[in-house]
């Protein structure tokens, strides 16, 4: 933890609450004040009347107002799990690439291999490290996830009335994300939608796995077909209309054609044949983002896919190209 962030947490604090922060909960506002303190703790201290705003004891779901002022407690803050410093080759790339930016948004290309944010044995993610080299940024949080082996477009807000305006749109499905995947096989032009329900399974080992099941919750993908590369493999369009975990991975396998080196859903077999063509990573990209920002204006970025599978794509079509 940075020196100035221990010494901040060891003596009282007086926080006024701006006009973005104006209508959230008490509770949540002091989980994004007090990074990485417990739940349990900051309900403790809310309990025993420490936390006060504006002299007064309040309720985990007090809504704030602007030009509240919020005391807050020296809180001593476990420094296990805290994030990696990052390293100069990968602020460099995040720098490189930034697809959009506002004073509300940042759309960045993330690259694949790259978690979303830290846990689970993963010290630093995209968020983390974003915050580490954004550190004048108040307020950074990521709209929605992608899979860490996924490269694209990836939403973070800045504001906390982007990010509620922005889950609000993803819910009613104002959003279009579009992503590309490489497929194992010869997709079939009629194969233009899956409709199959999704249940997530927890296996023996402890890993999780997504399957089509009658039990599961409703889920859509709209495919195009992009391009062939004779029977070997072929890049599909994907919309997914409902945001089921994993859902573009258990659909394409689904209909008979895993993504190219899925370490989940794919055969190993099939991924060895891709392996030695230089395709080493799951072939799964958010490729474009389509919405209408809360000013009007309608907003479409592209994410390019890395210089690396470019180079393997080329290689693949010279071969195998119909």
């Amino acid at each position: 933890m940075a020196q100035n962030q221990v010494q901040q947490q060891q003596k009282v604090r007086f926080v006024e609450v701006d006009e973005d922060q104006s209508g959230q909960r008490v509770d949540n506002f002091l989980r994004t004040a007090l990074k990485g303190a417990p739940k349990s703790l900051i309900y403790r201290i809310l309990r025993k009347g420490e936390i006060r705003v504006n002299k007064k004891r309040v309720k985990p779901d007090t809504r704030l107002q602007a030009g509240d002022v919020i005391r807050i407690p020296p809180v001593r803050v476990a420094e296990r799990g805290e994030a990696a410093p990052v390293g100069a080759g990968l602020a460099q790339h995040l720098d490189g690439a930034i697809l959009y930016e506002s004073d509300s948004l940042l759309v960045i290309n993330k690259p694949a291999g790259l978690a979303v944010h830290g846990g689970s044995g993963v010290t630093l993610g995209l968020i983390e490290a974003l915050r580490q080299l954004r550190p004048d940024c108040r307020f950074l949080e990521l709209v929605h996830r992608l899979d860490r082996d996924t490269s694209g477009c990836i939403m973070v807000a800045k504001k906390r009335s982007m990010l509620r305006y922005l889950h609000d749109a993803l819910r009613s499905r104002k959003v279009n994300k579009v992503y590309h995947a490489l497929v194992v096989g010869r997709w079939s032009r009629r194969k233009e939608r899956v409709d199959a329900p999704l249940q997530r399974f927890e296996l023996k080992s402890g890993e999780r796995i997504v399957k089509v099941h009658p039990d599961g919750k409703a889920s859509v993908t709209e495919f195009r077909l992009l391009r062939r590369y004779q029977d070997l493999a072929t890049m599909i369009e994907a919309r997914p209309l409902t945001g089921r975990t994993h859902q573009i991975r258990v659909h394409t396998q689904f209909a008979g054609h895993p993504i190219v080196g899925d370490i989940k859903y794919t055969p190993d077999e099939q991924n060895l044949v891709f392996r030695e063509l230089g395709l080493k990573r799951l072939m799964l990209h958010a490729a474009r983002l389509e919405l209408t920002l809360p000013d009007g204006e309608r907003l479409k970025v592209e994410a390019p896919l890395d210089e690396g599978t470019k180079a393997a794509l080329a290689r693949l079509a010279e071969s195998h190209s119909d």
